[in-house]
């Protein structure tokens, strides 16, 4: 089995057509069907079902497609690692990012990293959850940052950082009146959320916090990005919740941000990592998150007018 058999079997598998495979890879589709057939006949298992109209695969290919692109992903990190050594760097952390993760807290973090050690590299990965967490499972990375802590028994979850759940509305909304508005209130309008299948932990968080609420929320859409939600409610189609950092770094104009009445709900950022003995750059990394600031350190409140998203604190 080698690299371009199953650089062209993925180009298959996610086309579901040879020729599109092909037109992907640059490639004729004869050259292209003779890597299939080779890599077919290593493993002695047929991939494909073809027909003339139609290209599918077996069930040996879809087990396959489980771990071809985590191959991809190990191979290109060994590239990276092998560049690091050879700029000067003697260790590296590979670090996930999930659930539309803020980078608010991020650059403080990594500027401190950097200026303590300088001969350390740090590399970002932004994935889905359930890729997050299997890659901290396979090694292909060191540790993560997401919305959740439903991870399994071999990672630890350890909350990081906890932000205030907020509204974001248009700025000539009635609501934006209000100083803090009720979460009753706001389930009177539309609602764009994020889809939890880009922002599953976050979208769970969210979800209890409506639930907490007696009324069927109306979900006008949900988005894969924050910058999609607030281009939606920019243009006035729905009202958006989400974390106050997430909604000061958007900066859309057009957008005011206001707290919840009372109470707010926090969502929690998660520290995800193995939980085998950490190494001792991964030790000082965990660390140094542990004395982050958080929201919560001042009672998870955020400032009672802010007049633009960037007002409030993240």
């Amino acid at each position: 089995m080698e690299l371009r058999h199953l650089r062209c079997f993925l180009a298959v598998a996610e086309e579901l057509s040879f020729a599109r495979a092909a037109d992907r890879l640059h490639m004729e589709q004869s050259p292209l069907s003779r890597a299939i057939k080779e890599l077919e006949e290593d493993l002695g298992a047929q991939l494909f079902a073809r027909t003339t109209r139609t290209t599918r695969l077996t069930r040996a290919g879809e087990l396959l497609l489980a771990h071809v692109p985590r191959v991809f992903a190990a191979v290109q990190q060994a590239r990276d690692a092998a560049k690091a050594g050879a700029n000067g760097c003697e260790a590296q952390l590979r670090i996930a990012l999930s659930d539309g993760i803020t980078p608010s807290r991020l650059p403080a973090l990594l500027a401190q990293c950097r200026q303590e050690e300088p001969d350390v590299e740090f590399r970002l990965y932004e994935v889905p959850l359930a890729q997050q967490i299997k890659g901290l499972q396979d090694d292909l990375y060191d540790v993560g940052f997401a919305q959740s802590d439903e991870v399994g028994d071999r990672l630890l979850a350890e909350p990081a950082w906890r932000d205030p759940l907020v509204v974001a509305l248009p700025a000539q909304h009635d609501l934006a009146a209000l100083s803090r508005i009720p979460l009753d209130e706001v389930l009177r309008f539309p609602l764009v959320l994020c889809d939890p299948q880009v922002c599953e932990g976050h979208a769970r968080q969210v979800e209890r916090a409506l639930r907490a609420v007696d009324l069927d929320p109306l979900v006008l859409d949900r988005v894969a990005s924050f910058d999609l939600m607030m281009t939606l409610v920019a243009a006035g189609f729905a009202l958006g919740l989400a974390g106050a950092s997430q909604l000061a770094a958007s900066r859309h104009p057009g957008v005011v941000a206001r707290p919840l009445a009372g109470r707010s709900p926090m969502l929690t950022t998660y520290l995800l990592r193995p939980g085998r003995d950490p190494s001792q750059v991964l030790a000082r990394f965990v660390e140094r998150v542990a004395h982050l600031d958080s929201p919560e350190d001042d009672g998870g409140i955020v400032p009672t007018r802010p007049n633009t998203p960037e007002e409030i604190e993240p």
